[in-house]
This record gives C-alpha cells, sequence and structure tokens, in this order.
C-alpha cells in the first residue's frame, strides 16, 4: 500500500501556517481545529512543522504559557518528509525510528498532504482485516474444494 492511497481516503485538507504567525494563534488553530500539527509554509514551501510536541516544548520553555513568540522560534525546522509513492511499510519503520507522528507528503517541492500515525495505523488496520477477512472465506471453502478433488 502507498501513501497515495491514504491520502485519496483521508482528503486533501491542509492546515498551514506561516512562521510569523504568533504561537497563541497557531495554538488556538490547532485546538479549534482538534489537529495535531500545522504545516508552516512561506512562499509557497513548506519550511517547517509544528506539532503538539513542539508546542508542549514552548509551553515548558515559557514557563507554563504559550507566550507572545512566532511560530518561527519554535517549529521543527527540519521535518521528515516522503513522497506520495512510499509505501506504507516503510513510512511506518521511519516514523516509529524518528518518533515523528506527523510526516508532510511532498511530491517534488509541492506539499500534498500530511500524514500521521493515526492515519497509518488505521490503513495498516484495514488492509489487515481484509485480508483476514480473505483468508478466512479462502480457508472455509477449502474443504470443500479439497473433498470434491478426491471424490
Amino acid at each position: 500500500m502507498k501513501v497515495s492511497e491514504i491520502l485519496k481516503v483521508k482528503g486533501n485538507i491542509l492546515f498551514t501556517v506561516t512562521p510569523d504567525s504568533p504561537m497563541l494563534d497557531a495554538v488556538n488553530a490547532m485546538a479549534e481545529k482538534d489537529i495535531g500539527s500545522l504545516v508552516v509554509m512561506e512562499a509557497g514551501n513548506l519550511i517547517g512543522m509544528l506539532t503538539f510536541r513542539e508546542v508542549m516544548a514552548t509551553i515548558h520553555q515559557n514557563g507554563g504559557a504559550v507566550g507572545s513568540d512566532t511560530v518561527r522560534r519554535y517549529m521543527d525546522k527540519h521535518p521528515m518528509t516522503i513522497t506520495s509513492d512510499a509505501e506504507i511499510n516503510e513510512v511506518r519503520r521511519l516514523m516509529l525510528e524518528k518518533h515523528a507522528r506527523y510526516v508532510p507528503v511532498l511530491d517534488g517541492k509541492v506539499l500534498v498532504g500530511v500524514i500521521s500515525f493515526y492515519d497509518v495505523a488505521k490503513a495498516v488496520l484495514e488492509a489487515q482485516s481484509f485480508e483476514n477477512k480473505m483468508l478466512k472465506s479462502y480457508i472455509q471453502d477449502w474443504p470443500a474444494v479439497a473433498n470434491e478433488q478426491d471424490g
């Protein structure tokens, strides 16, 4: 299964923020939209990610407050990225290895989506459930087919 298949099901709604946006505005947007990440874009290019992890680090550094700095100060300036033709098993391995919960999907320099660890887990579970269903169906039918060949 490829990342492009997950994006087809998930849709292509992207939530972005500029690096010069106040952190408070970004945190409010994340809370209002019930999302765990914002892609940081500047001049049409991805330049970072702001996730729950960076928000928590910001609050910790500011003694329990978001503070008045901009997103640029706290964003992840070097987020892991993938392409839409990446295989899900490879993405899952990379996300676990890098502790990445949200990964931007780029085709060239064009942002086409964001894959979350939840999206990957859901896709893997659905694929395994389908495979299990097919195997169970095959096993249920198998003895009848074997008996016909024996007889």
